[in-house]
């Protein structure tokens, strides 16, 4: 049997067995999860309205995590789990009208944290001036290279445009910023369009989870509307994948009548697994008649695509339903009444996979996968 053959032959079955899966309502073996939130502690990162710092944008003291903290990105320091989550004062009157600013909490077991008093990212009299002000720094995702490269991908908001900035750092608490990711590329087209959500793909490495390779290239998920992908060789810079009009490639997109049919935009940092790249995206459910009448208008649930590890830009399956949705009172209560599971962190931890999301836009909660426990067709939600 030829490689071309056993290529068809794996595709196949893994499409009738997802099929099979979940028209039982089971998580395809694919899948990360089931994640079951522990009981009694979410959520784990709340308001604080005694922090303070001076903002070197406003110039005076600001109770900078004071409204909502809430879509956390999530990495390993020093053997604990660091949580970058995104923080706004009472300034402005709506979300989108404040200012964010990224905090830093870490745990040694994931759900009790200690906090910073001041934020580690955020609009400051720096280079970045013209992207960040007076919006700030939202909704990041963290991974690390093999040689401890710590690498966050964050919108630049300055309440006109949205863009995907790069910063890096050695500690997670002193960032150099780099700006947008594709400044340069096709002459800078990209970088006046809007662009949220990056996600880059990680392996596990041992224990560690690092930022991979593929091909020779660094690879970066992105997207809010749509999921797109773009490729960089050293993670400042990031190249979008473009068809012959150089117009973005969508690999997938909003679907009616399913729990994403108004947005698929990108989730944690993807993970490369022995069945193909696995990405987490959030799903925003259509107030109209093209959404899923099973779930809330405006909400938003975490879904999963898996895309094939030597071409990260080919789907091989999707799951249908989500795989995590907004069940408690405090992710349907907050800025975000509609419900929110805003997915953007998950580390690997002592064996067990954390998952750390945003709740209503307001606080930030974790949800735990113990992949020992898992057993074949797990239920969904």
């Amino acid at each position: 049997m030829n490689k071309s053959t056993t290529g068809l032959l794996f595709c196949l079955a893994l499409v009738f067995g997802e099929v099979a899966a979940q028209k039982e309502n089971k998580l395809p073996d694919w899948t990360f999860g089931g994640f079951k939130r522990p009981a009694g502690v979410n959520p784990v990162i709340s308001p604080d309205s005694t922090s303070t710092f001076f903002c070197p944008m406003n110039k005076k003291q600001i109770d900078w995590e004071s409204n909502d903290t809430f879509n956390p990105a999530a990495a390993i320091k020093d053997g604990k789990i660091v949580v970058l989550y995104r923080a706004e004062d009472k300034a402005g009157k709506a979300i989108g009208k404040r200012t964010s600013r990224l905090g830093y909490a870490e745990s040694e077991d994931g759900i009790h944290f200690k906090r910073r008093k001041e934020p580690v990212l955020f609009p400051a009299e720096d280079s970045q001036k013209a992207m960040e002000w007076p919006g700030g720094c939202e909704d990041p995702r963290v991974a690390v290279t093999e040689d401890g490269l710590y690498v966050v991908f964050y919108t630049q908001w300055n309440q006109d445009k949205a863009r995907i900035g790069v910063a890096t750092s050695r500690d997670l608490l002193k960032w150099e910023k780099h700006g947008p990711v594709f400044k340069k590329a096709y002459g800078g087209k990209f970088n006046e369009i809007w662009t949220k959500s990056g996600s880059i793909v990680t392996k596990l490495v041992g224990d560690k989870q690092v930022i991979a390779k593929i091909n020779g290239k660094y690879w970066l998920y992105f997207g809010e509307s749509n999921v797109n992908v773009a490729t960089s060789t050293d993670l400042i810079n990031w190249e979008p994948v473009v068809d012959k009009n150089q117009n973005l490639v969508n690999l997938i997109s909003p679907r009616k009548g399913y729990f994403d049919s108004n947005l698929t935009e990108c989730g944690p940092p993807a993970i490369v697994t022995d069945k193909g790249i696995v990405l987490l995206y959030n799903g925003k459910n259509d107030k109209g008649e093209d959404g899923d009448k099973q779930f809330t208008p405006n909400s938003y649930c975490a879904g999963q695509v898996l895309f094939d590890k030597n071409d990260p830009s080919k789907v091989l399956a999707r799951l249908d339903k989500p795989f995590f949705r907004p069940m408690e009172a405090f992710e349907k209560s907050g800025q975000y009444v509609a419900g929110t599971v805003f997915i953007e962190g998950m580390v690997y931890y002592k064996k067990k996979w954390l998952l750390y999301y945003g709740c209503a836009d307001s606080r930030v909660g974790v949800a735990i996968y113990d992949p020992a426990k898992k057993t074949p067709g797990d239920p969904l939600p």
